[in-house]
């Protein structure tokens, strides 16, 4: 079996949470037109306004929607978190084009992840804890077996969410290299029913994280999702994958996650559609988190 090699402070370790993201990516579209009183600039600023606005307007709907609990405080608290998101753009296309009453129009779709107001989501799930909660938003517990470890040790990680989803779990060496645990070239399942709780290693998995110098800070990182996550660029290394896309790109091409609505409506349609109403909102639940280790002598 692969031994992974991570070396942990027998005195400090720090619990999953510190960097927590709670989020919802949705599909969302902003249309503006020139008129006589905006330049190109304006018009395509003012379409992206639009379409950020919608964005954080679905998320709100969307959430509300899933958010079933019989405490309509929650709910109201989780929607107010939401109202005041602040929205990160994943993946957009535009186009301008020509319409018969109001000129020249731009219309841009976005792929954007909402990211709501970090102290009311976690005042909201406090009151009614997300862990063991199906109809609240996905949160997944991520932790280890215990708090010291010393040389020699072989640590055990595990996963617990409050609802199904689909994970990627990582883990940052001292140097900055990063490495996938899961899924893995023998572990290739990356889907998880809600309630229960999964250990890594175990099962298939062909190798072992045990505790070893170099010392110095180290992470395990957790992305999750409703949806299946974006591809990244992987190469087998013994029972894991080398991770070969840039550090920064990962939470990027991880939040490209695979939800309808991006390529379904052609550009170039007329003013008079743009009030045309989608049955459903496009949307997925996204939660990362990271598991900071603190490692020395």
């Amino acid at each position: 079996m692969l031994n992974i090699f991570i070396s942990v402070i027998m005195i400090f370790f720090w619990v999953s949470n510190v960097c927590a993201v709670q989020s919802t990516i949705m599909n969302s579209e902003g249309y503006a037109c020139m008129g006589e009183d905006k330049s190109r600039k304006q018009t395509e600023d003012a379409a992206m306004a639009d379409a950020k606005k919608k964005a954080v307007e679905d998320a709100v709907t969307y959430v509300s929607s899933i958010t079933k609990v019989e405490d309509f405080a929650i709910v109201q608290d989780i929607a107010n978190a939401y109202s005041k998101a602040n929205v990160k753009i994943l993946d957009k296309k535009s186009s301008w084009y020509k319409d018969e009453r109001a000129g020249d129009c731009y219309k841009i779709q976005i792929k954007a992840e909402v990211i709501p107001d970090e102290k009311a989501i976690k005042e909201a799930a406090a009151k009614k804890p997300a862990a063991d909660n199906p109809v609240l938003p996905l949160q997944v517990s991520l932790w280890t077996d215990k708090k010291e470890y010393a040389d020699g040790d072989k640590i055990k990680i595990y996963l617990k969410g409050n609802k199904p989803f689909y994970a990627r779990v990582l883990h940052k060496d001292t140097k900055g290299k990063y490495l996938q645990l899961l899924p893995n070239p023998y572990r290739t399942e990356n889907y998880f029913n809600g309630g229960v709780i999964y250990e890594i290693p175990s099962g298939n998995d062909k190798f072992e994280l045990e505790v070893s110098p170099p010392f110095g800070d180290e992470q395990i990182v957790l992305y999750s999702s409703t949806s299946p996550l974006g591809d990244i660029n992987l190469k087998a290394e013994g029972g894991v994958y080398q991770v070969k896309t840039k550090e920064r790109d990962i939470g990027i091409k991880t939040r490209g996650v695979k939800i309808k609505g991006m390529d379904e409506m052609p550009f170039g349609k007329k003013t008079t559609d743009i009030t045309e109403k989608k049955d459903k909102v496009d949307a997925s639940e996204f939660f990362e988190d990271q598991l900071k280790i603190r490692t020395g002598q």
